[in-house]
């Protein structure tokens, strides 16, 4: 801890370390399905289990909710969400499928020096999943969001950033329980993706950011609706 920090502050950094603890603790057992989708969250059974008061778990379940991944019923408390149903599914990808290929291909038309070095440093943050839990994806699924969210800032409109900004669609994504060994596949097709925006080559970044989602949607993804394995609508 700083020694210059005055005591107070450092109350207020503890607490907010505390609270993002609980916040990743909650959202790891949403994700890993230790909380079940649609499942009753007990706010003191929570309090408990993490030996804190009620305020972090009541903050943590707040951001939750504002990510999608919880409901507060009223008078009830929070549930979690359901996972998406398929056709929750199909229509979140052709959003996608409208919004990202465009920004790719303005970005390639726009990108400048500095939008080629954000790209690059972005892809080198990339890691392989460790494991096929919450622990072991997260640094991906953190990549993923990032990646997605810079170029659809590269595309120079706020509007489209902020439209997939509010999909939340890596968490929903990566909290279907699906074969998650995709890592190396996923970190291909971001590395074409930026050879095309930064070579300045809007018809291939389009293309590639098409191929991409639509991997992501046919080939590594909407297996896991098939008849034995659709989630309750």
């Amino acid at each position: 801890m700083n020694p210059t920090v005055e005591p107070q502050d450092r109350r207020l950094l503890r607490r907010q370390m505390l609270a993002d603890d609980v916040y990743e603790a909650i959202k790891t057992m949403l994700m890993d399905h230790a909380i079940r989708p649609g499942a009753r969250i007990s706010i003191d059974g929570l309090a408990r289990d993490f030996q804190v008061s009620s305020t972090p778990v009541r903050e943590a379940l707040a951001r939750l909710e504002s990510e999608g991944l919880a409901d507060k019923e009223p008078l009830k408390g929070y549930r979690a969400t359901p996972l998406l149903t398929l056709t929750e599914f199909d229509d979140l990808y052709r959003f996608r499928l409208l919004l990202e290929p465009w920004a790719a291909r303005r970005a390639a038309e726009l990108v400048d020096d500095a939008g080629r070095d954000r790209l690059r440093a972005e892809l080198a943050t990339a890691v392989e999943p460790t494991s096929v839990d919450y622990a072991g994806y997260k640094s991906l699924t953190a990549h993923d969001n990032r990646f997605h969210s810079l170029i659809a800032a590269l595309s120079g409109s706020e509007q489209v950033r902020l439209a997939f900004q509010r999909t939340h669609c890596h968490l929903h994504i990566f909290r279907l329980h699906y074969d998650r060994d995709t890592g190396p596949e996923v970190l291909v097709e971001h590395r074409q993706i930026v050879d095309a925006i930064t070579s300045g080559i809007p018809a291939a970044a389009e293309a590639a950011m098409t191929t991409h989602l639509d991997n992501s949607m046919s080939l590594r993804l909407r297996k896991i609706y098939e008849p034995a394995q659709v989630p309750p609508s």
